[in-house]
């Protein structure tokens, strides 16, 4: 398998998560069910032969985490659709999938086998897996923050801001568990769980946003629409952490985070 085939996979996959989100709209619940999975079958085969291919996780650069939140996106949408039933997120999830995918497609990255052996601990994959799937959660729950910001007309339903903590809750789960991986695999590549360069500094920031949009919303008298704009503000963090951090002075040659910038 090679990265030329990468865009009949990514074809059929947003077809059938188009087909998924469209029968959730038209409340065809088994239709929709069927294809959003089969639409995730078919993607994750790909990085699946990716792996088998590349002789090692398909994680190492830009190109290849995106894989993995391309994946992740309607999952998270499966997710939210399966528990509460909103009929709108499963087409939310397949076109933020579609710009990643696009972006992979215009912009491929160089995939080769070669590791470095910083990257060769058992602790990589795990923590770059869990931390994309806290991100694509993440991403959801930004996603509800922005419809109850600018396209819900009616007053804000309990239920709806449920839907948006809940996934902030599971969001920040997994980020937690990905930054106790991370540490784990810095103490066996570097001597060190935690050194506060550039990545960890923002990890760490962003960690801590979502934490106080989490202990805000449980104040007796909170702000609803500034709990909202909170969580944005913690999305935006998130892209700083996950991918803008590459682009700071203060991380060129410096970070041990930059190897995903490099072919």
């Amino acid at each position: 398998m090679s990265w030329e085939h990468f865009i009949y996979f990514a074809i059929a996959s947003v077809l059938l998560w188009t087909v998924g989100a469209w029968a959730a709209w038209r409340k065809k619940t088994t239709i929709a069910y069927t294809a959003t999975v089969l639409g995730l079958l078919t993607f994750f085969s790909f990085i699946l032969a990716m792996w088998i291919s590349l002789e090692r996780p398909p994680l190492r650069t830009m190109g290849e985490t995106r894989l993995w939140y391309s994946f992740f996106l309607p999952l998270a949408g499966l997710i939210v659709y399966s528990r509460w039933k909103y009929k709108w997120i499963l087409s939310f999830s397949t076109i933020l999938s579609l710009v990643f995918i696009c972006v992979n497609l215009f912009k491929p990255e160089i995939h080769d086998k070669t590791l470095m052996p910083a990257l060769q601990s058992p602790w990589f994959a795990p923590h770059v897996i869990v931390y994309m799937f806290a991100y694509a959660v993440l991403g959801a729950a930004t996603v509800m923050a922005i419809y109850l910001l600018f396209f819900k007309k009616d007053a804000i339903a309990d239920e709806e801001f449920d839907i948006t903590d809940n996934l902030v809750y599971v969001g920040l789960a997994f980020l937690t568990i990905g930054m106790l991986f991370g540490a784990l695999w810095a103490k066996e590549a570097w001597g060190h769980y935690w050194s506060w360069d550039p990545k960890e500094t923002w990890a760490a920031i962003t960690w801590l946003a979502y934490l106080v949009y989490v202990h805000y919303r449980q104040l007796p008298r909170h702000h609803e629409r500034l709990a909202l704009w909170m969580l944005i503000g913690s999305f935006v963090l998130l892209q700083m952490c996950w991918w803008g951090i590459n682009y700071l002075p203060s991380a060129q040659g410096s970070s041990v985070h930059t190897y995903n910038m490099q072919s």
